[in-house]
């Protein structure tokens, strides 16, 4: 009787599935799905901190690829991650206002790369 539901007149139904956990599958197939509450504060800043990890983490990947490309197309690639760091540093995130600083120390080296490359080329 004790995976047996009983009914309001005592007796009960074998054929009826128990659940125990709402989370786990019934015996006909279906799942009960409990509704989840929002994330809270602590849950939203593990949350905010894995998506600077795996930016950073994607940021490394793109550098480690620029190794092969042009000075030129590294150029441009940097300006455009230059540009997604804008618009919150104007939000006042200290985060990418230090990124956007060290694109544009970046950029600066490149563009003097540049310059160097079209005047050797300009020579030949």
């Amino acid at each position: 009787m004790d995976k047996d539901i009983v009914k309001k007149d005592g007796t009960s139904n074998p054929n009826s599935p128990v659940i125990s956990n709402p989370g786990t599958p019934r015996s006909d197939g279906e799942q009960q799905v409990r509704a989840t509450p929002p994330p809270g504060p602590a849950q939203q800043i593990r949350l905010s901190q894995q998506q600077m990890i795996a930016q950073q983490h994607q940021l490394h990947l793109q550098q480690l690829s620029l190794a092969n490309q042009t000075k030129y197309t590294q150029l441009l690639s940097v300006i455009e991650e230059m540009g997604r760091d804008i618009r919150p540093t104007y939000a006042g995130s200290k985060t990418s206002s230090e990124r956007l600083k060290r694109g544009i120390v970046h950029a600066r080296i490149l563009v003097r790369e540049c310059l160097m490359e079209c005047e050797r080329s300009a020579r030949t």
